[in-house]
């Protein structure tokens, strides 16, 4: 899959942007602030619906306007789709996909995946188990729309369940009304255990398998999924039965907080360098190399999932890295449109190889 060209109106700081975009590779260069990270957003919500910076969307809109637009036109295999997201402020995004206006952002299944990498994805290590579970979900929900659809449902039983615990109804009101919750409950998070745990352990293994070269074989990564529910060895209705009597047995202290203790909403992941929790420890480049290790694992699920390598959006990715991480690094962009941010031109060098186009980025405008 591939993106044939990028359209934006008023995108940040682009007030009008046209780029026809190389199947391969493409490298966007320019100094910080110029809008190259800007750009790898609005693709990444062509795949997903959202940002990747922000839940606001208003934010994405030129500060001097009152909406934005993103057109992307898209091949799939053999199949053509153009992709289309208009943003007002104080109004929901409108999303089209081929002309077809869709409901809300979270029935986009364009077909399209994708695989970022920004700075800010380091919070995968040095942030807490939410900013995990939120990179897990979005990592997941590409692949299987049925996942996302189970998050959205999963968290309004959530929701309805803590005002319910918060309420002002006797004991024995709520006791009874948390019965319909907590099946709904237990029935939906099994679904997001089972999927969680089965995508970690895939992303696990091919993650120590790229980790170890990266690393020249001098560290080995290893992920591992942290849930309150105890998943090993059992099947799906074996699991659903131990959620709903840990529900139960915590449900006196759920009176007490307002909200509920057990559920994949507590979940973790814990990345570990040589059995060591990387956050304890990791240096920058460590770190930086933990998630370059996840991501074009990632990369490698999709393909076998899809049939095809996603796109691979790489912003400021070679800084921090050694030459040999970066020579790795580059071998791995043979099969895959990727596109690179970049602040200098010594990337140019190290690929000069590989069929690519370059272009220039200053004041939101490039030039090629």
């Amino acid at each position: 899959m591939n993106i044939e060209t990028i359209r934006l109106i008023n995108f940040r700081n682009y007030e009008s942007l046209n780029v026809d975009l190389n199947k391969n590779m493409n490298i966007f260069i320019g100094k910080i602030a110029q809008g190259k990270t800007n750009l790898l957003e609005s693709i990444y919500m062509c795949a997903t619906g959202r940002s990747f910076r922000t839940n606001r969307d208003k934010e994405i809109i030129n500060l001097k306007k009152n909406q934005a637009y993103i057109g992307a036109n898209v091949k799939i295999g053999s199949i053509q789709k153009f992709i289309e997201i208009k943003m007002e402020r104080n109004k929901q995004k409108r999303i089209r996909v081929n002309k077809v206006e869709l409901n809300n952002f979270r029935e986009l299944n364009s077909g399209l995946n994708v695989v970022v990498f920004s700075p800010d994805d380091l919070k995968l290590i040095k942030d807490g188990p939410i900013e995990r579970r939120s990179i897990l979900d979005t990592s997941i929900s590409q692949l299987k729309p049925i996942y996302k659809h189970n998050i959205n449902r999963y968290n309004k039983v959530l929701y309805q369940r803590n005002n319910l615990l918060k309420s002002k109804k006797s004991k024995n009101e709520i006791l009874n009304l948390l019965e319909i919750f907590d099946m709904q409950l237990a029935r939906i998070g099994t679904e997001i255990i089972l999927y969680r745990k089965h995508f970690i352990e895939e992303l696990s293994k091919l993650a120590e398998e790229i980790h170890n070269k990266l690393t020249q074989y001098k560290e080995t990564l290893s992920l591992e999924y942290i849930s309150n529910i105890d998943y090993n060895n059992k099947n799906k209705i074996e699991l659903e039965k131990n959620f709903l009597i840990l529900l139960k047995s915590t449900v006196n202290k759920d009176l007490i907080t307002g909200t509920t203790e057990i559920g994949p909403h507590r979940d973790d992941m814990v990345i570990k360098i040589n059995n060591i929790d990387a956050r304890s420890f990791a240096s920058q480049g460590q770190q930086r190399t933990v998630v370059l290790s996840i991501k074009l694992s990632e990369v490698e699920i999709i393909k076998t999932d899809r049939g095809m390598y996603p796109v691979l959006l790489l912003d400021d990715v070679f800084s921090e890295l050694d030459e040999e991480r970066r020579k790795y690094l580059t071998m791995s962009f043979n099969q895959t449109q990727t596109i690179i941010t970049s602040t200098d031109t010594l990337t140019l060098n190290e690929i000069s190889s590989i069929d690519k186009s370059v272009f220039y980025i200053k004041d939101g405008k490039v030039l090629k």
